[in-house]
């Protein structure tokens, strides 16, 4: 089943901008597939560099690129020859034409800062995410909470076969694919820490914690966390604090992208376990939030809000210094509206409120103020938002 991913009309809207084009996201989310769907369109010359062959071709790269300047060349797992960078950045020099390369990275935070550095005014990148709600079948929204969105994990054909999938794909990061990108430290201190983010989903992050449960300090840990991040396998979502007269939190809410990797962390191979986890409210969380961040209008800038005394936002999106919306979010289909999320909005006057449940249809709670099912408010409201 071919997945028509929401990136595609930007990405060739990019390839008639810049010379490079770079596509980052972590392993097996689709950026390979994306990039081959090109072919349809145009003529396209494909190098994987983690063939030793492919490397070998590039041994002199003006030379070798020369009898391609015709076609669209695209770098798999870019990573895997940094020295690359510079070589493209004189090819471009000499012909600035749109769309001469695409350059495919898991997400390594030394990639970014390398190419960064070598291809500045010369790359434009896109993000490519797990599956989103808007890229699936109506429906599937359940099943894409449960399994997650790497494309293997959500269309294979059981829930059995998706949690073998998502284990396999978890151990082999911490095996091979995190080393590779630039984590230097031991499998099994990658796996507890990767665990241990599990068990903090939707928690404040606390380094002198972590650090403490495993035996390391904790720059080493915010060290470890600002990898993860980078490799778009976590999410650190920011405290809002501008103008607010309260006590407020300021550490940062730790998400794991993937709601299919955080339930393979948990075990919960299905729904009826999913839905029988205590943290399940925490899961739905992290999901609707990723959903949402993803498909937010541009300049809209996510935060949650938290004072000392409980009161509570789970997301609030902001613009120019004003807060265009307030939302929580609940997994039950007949969500109550808590006092803490009324104080919440007292304290911020956003614009727009919501409460985000598993409701059938939409109703208001206050004056601006919308209980809303998540598809409803991907739909409809966040549009308007601006």
């Amino acid at each position: 089943m071919e997945v028509l991913r929401n990136i595609t009309p930007l990405l060739n809207e990019y390839l008639t901008i810049f010379p490079a084009v770079g596509i980052v996201g972590p392993r097996q989310v689709g950026k390979t597939t994306l990039a081959k769907s090109l072919a349809k369109n145009q003529a396209i010359h494909y190098l994987d560099l983690e063939t030793a062959a492919d490397r070998q071709k590039l041994t002199d790269p003006a030379l070798y690129l020369e009898q391609h300047l015709d076609k669209l060349v695209i770098f798999d797992e870019i990573q895997q020859m940094p020295e690359l960078f510079a070589e493209l950045r004189g090819l471009i020099d000499q012909d600035r034409r749109a769309g001469r390369f695409l350059l495919l990275g898991s997400a390594s935070p030394e990639l970014v800062r390398r190419s960064a550095d070598s291809l500045a005014g010369r790359i434009g990148y896109i993000e490519l995410t797990p599956l989103l709600l808007g890229e699936i079948e109506e429906n599937d929204l359940m099943k894409l909470w449960s399994r997650g969105g790497f494309p293997l994990a959500f269309l294979t054909p059981s829930d059995r076969s998706s949690m073998i999938w998502r284990k396999n794909f978890i151990r082999t990061y911490i095996e091979k694919d995190l080393a590779m990108l630039g984590l230097s430290a031991e499998s099994r201190t990658i796996e507890r820490f990767w665990r241990m983010l599990a068990s903090s989903h939707a928690n404040l992050w606390n380094a002198e914690n972590i650090a403490r449960s495993m035996g390391l300090t904790a720059p080493t840990v915010n060290r470890y966390l600002d990898f993860m991040e980078g490799a778009f396998l976590v999410r650190r979502l920011m405290p809002y604090s501008v103008n607010i007269q309260k006590r407020l939190v300021k550490s940062p809410k730790i998400y794991l992208r993937d709601s299919g990797i955080l339930h393979a962390f948990k075990e919960s191979d299905a729904m009826e376990s999913l839905l029988g986890d205590p943290q399940v409210g925490a899961s739905w969380e992290g999901f609707v939030i990723e959903q949402i961040i993803n498909a937010l209008p541009e300049g809209l800038q996510p935060y949650f809000y938290r004072t000392h005394q409980g009161t509570e936002c789970d997301l609030v999106l902001e613009k120019n210094g004003r807060i265009k919306a307030a939302i929580e979010i609940k997994l039950s289909s007949a969500p109550t509206i808590e006092k803490g999320f009324r104080v919440a909005l007292e304290d911020l006057n956003p614009e727009k409120a919501f409460v985000i449940g598993r409701v059938k249809e939409s109703y208001p709670f206050q004056e601006k103020g919308w209980v809303v099912s998540l598809e409803t408010f991907l739909q409809q409201f966040l549009p308007q938002i601006t």
